[in-house]
């Protein structure tokens, strides 16, 4: 499985989200966009949107810390 969290250093709810995979053992790659301003334009080709988090698990992304959809791609009981 293939997971991506675009996050900035000062996002609360991007913590949350890299908190709640961590402790699912669910295993991420993270862009900090403001070290890769280049991601930003691959961010907007896939949400339209520049705001964080956006977590792309297998091609599809969620925009924000939204538990329940991340459950439900990731296949957690525990939303």
């Amino acid at each position: 499985m293939a997971v991506i969290v675009y996050t900035t250093p000062t996002c609360r709810w991007c913590k949350a989200a890299k908190t709640y995979l961590s402790t699912h053992k669910v295993p991420y790659r993270e862009v900090d966009l403001t070290r890769h301003p280049e991601a930003v334009q691959d961010v907007m080709r896939k949400t339209g949107q520049t705001g964080v988090p956006v977590i792309v698990v297998n091609g599809r992304a969620v925009v924000g810390f939204d538990r329940p959809r991340l459950a439900q791609l990731l296949g957690l009981r525990d939303a």
